[in-house]
């Protein structure tokens, strides 16, 4: 086989602005991502490192920093070595999660979001300095903002239902309120744009599907009104449905 991509290149033309992503099956039968990019096409693993590297034995570095992080109790600092390559895995997932969106994976997006989050915390308990935590810290937000979209449609396209998706929104907001709050930031938080994506894009599920108080909506407002009889009656059908969802997704062919 010819070593050159030409024809890789010739039949897939780059668009810029644009996530152009495929999910296809590599000569040994694994599933792979293809990223075209202005100059080629990247190729990415879509198990565990999206590299397909092992760093020093683990899964993931993250998986690393955390075994140092438990023989190293409060006296672990990252080296400047370990500060390159908490940046390599933190970038590459991320390269991976816009690929799992655009390509509608959603809970894949998910999961590859919640693996930056979980980095995040790892290197906040090692970080060199306050700067350098900060300038990692600040992509949280976008962070949970990808994660708050993915999870939303993942409920849809699962069939779980419209409500479920608003109320993922809802905890997604949540979530990111109280990374504002956090940092004294809690006046930027209504005006702040991811905010008001989601809040729009809350709304117009509302609409279209024409969803009106979730359950944990409606218990929020009876718990305000002390209304505490209503409130344990939707405690009851909040934790039914969940229960309901967790056998689902445990024995999802209904077996």
């Amino acid at each position: 086989m010819p070593k050159d991509l030409d024809h890789i290149l010739e039949d897939w033309p780059y668009k810029p602005g644009e996530v152009q992503a495929r999910l296809l099956h590599a000569e040994d039968g694994r599933e792979v991502i293809q990223v075209r990019v202005d100059l080629g096409v990247l190729q990415l693993e879509v198990e565990k490192r999206p590299d397909g590297m092992r760093p020093y034995g683990y899964e993931t570095y993250s998986d690393y920093l955390k075994n140092e992080l438990l023989g190293q109790p409060g006296s672990f600092v990252l080296s400047d070595l370990q500060q390159s390559e908490v940046d390599r895995e933190f970038l590459q997932y991320y390269q991976r999660r816009i690929c799992w969106l655009a390509i509608r994976k959603f809970e894949r997006a998910v999961s590859d979001a919640d693996h930056n989050l979980e980095l995040l915390d790892c290197v906040g308990q090692c970080a060199p300095s306050e700067q350098w935590l900060a300038a990692h810290e600040q992509y949280r937000p976008f962070i949970l903002f990808h994660r708050t979209q993915a999870a939303s449609m993942a409920h849809l396209e699962a069939g779980r239902g419209p409500e479920d998706a608003v109320q993922e929104i809802n905890r997604g907001l949540d979530r990111l309120r109280g990374v504002f709050e956090q940092h004294s930031a809690e006046d930027l938080y209504e005006e702040n744009e991811m905010v008001q994506r989601l809040i729009h894009m809350r709304d117009a599920l509302r609409e279209e599907y024409e969803v009106g108080l979730t359950l944990e909506e409606q218990l929020e407002q009876a718990i305000e009104e002390e209304d505490y009889e209503l409130a344990a009656k939707l405690r009851d059908q909040l934790a039914n449905r969940e229960k309901a969802s967790q056998e689902d997704l445990e024995n999802p062919e209904g077996m």
